[in-house]
């Protein structure tokens, strides 16, 4: 009887353990895969925040562009000599060319980063400076999504999508006092520069709401002068601010007056006209009085002032001369 009960005893434990080992052997396998799940996971996680940066994907898509990106004018751009002591950050101008060491003026305008790397290694090679160079170009600033301004004003404008011309000149700072109001507009795809007159008063313009775009890059040209001439207590060139027209009797005022010695009756205006220049003559003494018109004057103008020899010899002599010069001629009067 004993030995019946070993006997059931020991077949039990058979069956419990074929039991345990037939529940335990999926628990097993699914620990194994999760571990190796887990371990994957821990594997990828150091590498996510050991390349984790600060600045935001789509900025790194814009700073660091493949080799693809076609580069522009208003580009700036960094090159670098792999293994050389040659760096240099610079922005394409407006003919789309880049001033670098040892090359100088190269031009990159419409090649991909791949092919300009090719361009700047060939020249430095071809011109002594390194063999097999390795170029590397980073486009570190783009104006596909900005409007450069150069000239009177330098500024780079970020727009989305159109925005009105006064809108980015405000952006800027608005137009300076030595700007001109006649502005130009490079546009990609356009073959002539567009010019638009912005008038003496930017803010009641038509032109000044033309739309403006992407890559789109406005050039400011200084304003004109004038030039003063002759008997003026200051002579030189006089900038001219076209948001306020500037009259004849203004420029006097701004040139320190007109001397004693000055013929008032025979000022000449020199307006260039196309590639003709003419003549007017003014009496600026009317024009003092209110007896004539006060000129507007124009870019290029020249304002000239003859000199009155006698009254110019009897500014030299002074108040003592003078009176010197009257006392002889009474005396030879007398005789």
């Amino acid at each position: 009887m004993i030995s019946n009960l070993a006997l059931n005893l020991r077949r039990s434990a058979r069956c419990l353990l074929a039991a345990v080992l037939w529940i335990s052997a999926p628990v097993w396998a699914y620990a194994q895969a999760g571990a190796t799940a887990t371990g994957t996971v821990q594997e990828v996680a150091p590498v996510q925040s050991t390349t984790s940066s600060p600045t935001p994907l789509a900025n790194q898509s814009m700073l660091y562009p493949g080799e693809d990106f076609q580069l522009a004018p208003g580009d700036l751009i960094t090159v670098h000599v792999f293994m050389q002591d040659y760096a240099q950050t610079v922005r394409l101008g407006l003919d789309g060319s880049a001033e670098l060491p040892f090359i100088g003026s190269i031009h990159l305008e419409g090649l991909t980063v791949r092919t300009a790397q090719l361009r700047i290694a060939n020249r430095l090679q071809t011109d002594g400076f390194y063999r097999n160079p390795e170029v590397t170009l980073q486009v570190v600033d783009s104006l596909n999504n900005s409007v450069m301004i150069s000239g009177e004003i330098k500024a780079v404008v970020p727009i989305t999508g159109a925005r009105r011309l006064i809108d980015v000149l405000s952006s800027a700072g608005g137009l300076p006092a030595s700007a001109s109001h006649t502005v130009k507009i490079i546009r990609p795809g356009v073959p002539e520069p567009i010019v638009v007159s912005l008038g003496a008063d930017m803010s009641t313009s038509d032109q000044a709401s033309l739309l403006v775009y992407p890559r789109d890059i406005i050039q400011i040209a200084r304003a004109g002068v004038v030039y003063v001439l002759g008997a003026f207590a200051h002579q030189g060139a006089v900038p001219l601010d076209q948001a306020t027209p500037l009259t004849l009797l203004q420029l006097a005022a701004l040139s320190g007056g007109i001397n004693y010695e000055g013929k008032f009756n025979d000022l000449r205006l020199i307006r260039t006209v196309g590639t003709e220049r003419k003549v007017v003559e003014v009496d600026i003494k009317k024009v003092r009085d209110g007896k004539a018109p006060d000129p507007v004057l124009q870019p290029n103008d020249i304002v000239f002032l003859p000199t009155d020899q006698m009254k110019a010899t009897m500014k030299g002599l002074g108040v003592g001369g003078v009176l010197g010069l009257v006392s002889l001629l009474y005396t030879i009067h007398s005789y």
